[in-house]
């Protein structure tokens, strides 16, 4: 096994390109990155043959009788070096260079954390994004400092084009937690090069008594008083969206990912930018996650392009010509050449090939466009970001959730009424899947919303508990869904269920800042919901129907009030049977079944 990076800061034999310029990456990236198109903005956008991170290919190294210690899957130390060797061996024997990026995740120095990044050319799309959502050494380390050899605590070793052919995939993404270096084989999507950083931050960050949150933050400005928030969610529950939007006197954007909490009550940040999905995006509701991703300083990740060049961000099933148009990226990203011929000529038809939810049969990923589209946007493209030097107190921690389907009756916001009870549902993180989990759909928990904590996932609500009580019930915890009541997007076109817009988020959200609402306890969850029958919330339903704030409303109208009751038993039979299955505090089971 390789030295720590601190250690060995060259660890391969082969001529390094140190910290190319932005110009410099997009020049490489034109030369030696397969599937990537110029747009009309200025700015590259890379086609990926993984849509999303793959967590099924992700191992930590570590020794059989160690597994139930983390939460991803494992490997084998001996078969892990053999892999580690192969890439090894493929760096020094088969590429003219390998490109590195020096810089950290957070901007105190201190707390932050010097990362080396390692690309092969191929990956010099993923060197250019890493590059944005790091803080330059410059930004966080004092004079003495600058004037010494960087040194690295992580590594990031990226070889997108190398594949395995005895692992599943043919792809590995392998953490060495011991030494903080993560090597990443044979996966070409962003999010690898992105999360593998801060899949080892999150085991550094609860090594020195604090926790990182999978949550973008903001600061909000409530009667003159600076006040941070940070928001928890899965992707694709709208996380990055109500980070951006406006609330409050003023708002200005913070983070849009991952945050660390401290013992000392402080919290730090991570990135210098923004990696936002934009499936669906529009200019009116969302202007700076807009503006920012067709900003020439911009990367872009499987954005659909019409013939132009310009952004398409709602497309979602291509014609049998669209598919001939992009022919040559979809063989270069793995589709079958046979299928796609078979689609252009008309031999097999949409119908044949994806159900009711348009969700295509194995081998026809390309007839639809990935959700999952992405853009990486620097910090200095966001208008009215927040002061990083600067930030304020935090006083708001939220969690979204994205309910859908038949059974969708989260309210629209809940405030918690304990720690306790926050704890759990930060435990329990429940949504739905979206199109960055893959072709699944349903619901799902992940606790505290965190793929990436390595470790067994109890520990997460042990630790936040420790940290929350240092508040001294200061912060204010919440939940919001962003997604339906009653049903889905098609029940909602035919008039069975009703959607969470972006609107009703700000207002409930901005309504809550402001201490403009008036809650009471709900009967089945006891946590605090709208009181829809009080006077003074008659401001926030003439923006909100009712039925969003309190959803049992809605059934009773559609005489679906068995659903609903249904719908409250399973969620505390399976809420509590998921917390013990973590081995969560009883009195932290107990505030959410109650």
């Amino acid at each position: 096994m390789f030295k720590s990076p601190s250690e060995e800061p060259k660890p391969y034999n082969v001529k390094y390109i140190e910290n190319p310029s932005q110009e410099e990456l997009r020049e490489l990236t034109l030369k030696y990155t397969p599937a990537v198109l110029k747009t009309a903005y200025g700015n590259l956008n890379k086609i990926t043959r993984n849509k999303a991170r793959m967590a099924k290919y992700t191992y930590v190294i570590a020794e059989e009788k160690d597994k139930d210690k983390y939460s991803h899957k494992i490997i084998d130390p001996e078969k892990a070096e053999k892999l580690i060797h192969i890439q090894k061996q493929y760096i020094e024997n088969n590429l003219p260079f390998l490109i590195e990026v020096d810089g950290y995740i957070g901007n105190e120095y201190g707390k932050a954390v010097p990362v080396q990044w390692l690309y092969s050319p191929a990956g010099a799309n993923v060197a250019g994004m890493q590059q944005v959502l790091a803080f330059p050494r410059e930004m966080v380390e004092p004079d003495e400092e600058l004037k010494k050899p960087f040194k690295p605590l992580f590594r990031i070793v990226f070889t997108p084009e190398l594949f395995l052919d005895d692992m599943p995939g043919r792809q590995a993404i392998i953490v060495d937690l011991e030494r903080y270096i993560t090597y990443v084989i044979g996966a070409d999507y962003f999010g690898e090069s992105k999360k593998g950083a801060l899949r080892m931050l999150n085991h550094y960050v609860y090594s020195r008594g604090g926790l990182v949150l999978h949550a973008g933050a903001k600061e909000v400005v409530i009667g003159g008083r600076r006040l941070g928030m940070a928001i928890l969610g899965l992707s694709g529950t709208g996380k990055t969206t109500t980070t951006f939007n406006k609330q409050g006197e003023v708002t200005k954007p913070i983070q849009d990912d991952m945050i660390c909490l401290w013992p000392d009550k402080t919290f730090t940040i991570t990135e210098n930018g923004c990696f936002a999905k934009t499936f669906g995006l529009k200019e009116e509701s969302e202007p700076v996650i807009y503006n920012g991703t067709i900003d020439p300083s911009a990367w872009v990740e499987n954005v659909y392009m019409e013939p132009d060049g310009t952004f398409n961000f709602s497309k979602q099933v291509l014609t049998p010509e669209e598919v001939a148009r992009f022919k040559k990226i979809f063989i270069e990203t793995g589709a079958s050449p046979e299928n796609i011929e078979a689609y252009i000529k008309g031999e097999v038809k949409l119908e044949d090939i994806v159900d009711e939810y348009m969700i295509p049969k194995d081998g026809w990923d390309f007839v639809v466009w990935t959700q999952n589209g992405r853009s990486i946007i620097p910090m200095k493209a966001i208008k009215d970001a927040a002061d990083l030097r600067d930030l304020p107190p935090l006083k708001y921690i939220g969690i979204l959730n994205r309910d859908e389907g038949r059974d969708a009756a989260t309210p629209g916001i809940i405030k918690f009424a304990s720690p306790e009870q926050a704890a759990g549902y930060f435990m329990l993180g429940e949504t739905s899947k979206t199109s960055a989990a893959g072709k699944e759909r349903g619901k799902t928990r992940s606790p505290f919303t965190q793929p990436f904590f390595p470790q067994s996932m109890s520990l997460q609500a042990i630790r936040f508990s420790e940290l929350v009580e240092q508040y001294h019930g200061e912060l204010i915890m919440w939940l919001m869904n962003t997604g339906y009541v009653g049903g889905d997007e098609r029940d909602e076109k035919r008039g069975g269920a009703l959607k969470v817009k972006i609107r009703h988020s700000s207002a409930m959200l901005e309504a809550m800042l402001k201490d403009e609402i008036k809650w009471k306890k709900d009967p089945d969850f006891d946590y605090y919901i709208v009181d829809v029958d009080h006077p003074a919330n008659k401001p926030l339903l003439e923006k909100v129907p009712a039925e969003i704030l309190n959803p049992i409303i809605f059934y009773k109208r559609k005489g679906r009030l068995n659903e609903y009751r249904e719908w409250v038993n399973r969620m505390k039979k399976e809420r509590e049977e998921f917390l013990r299955k973590y081995n969560v505090d009883e009195r932290i089971i107990k505030a959410v079944i109650s």
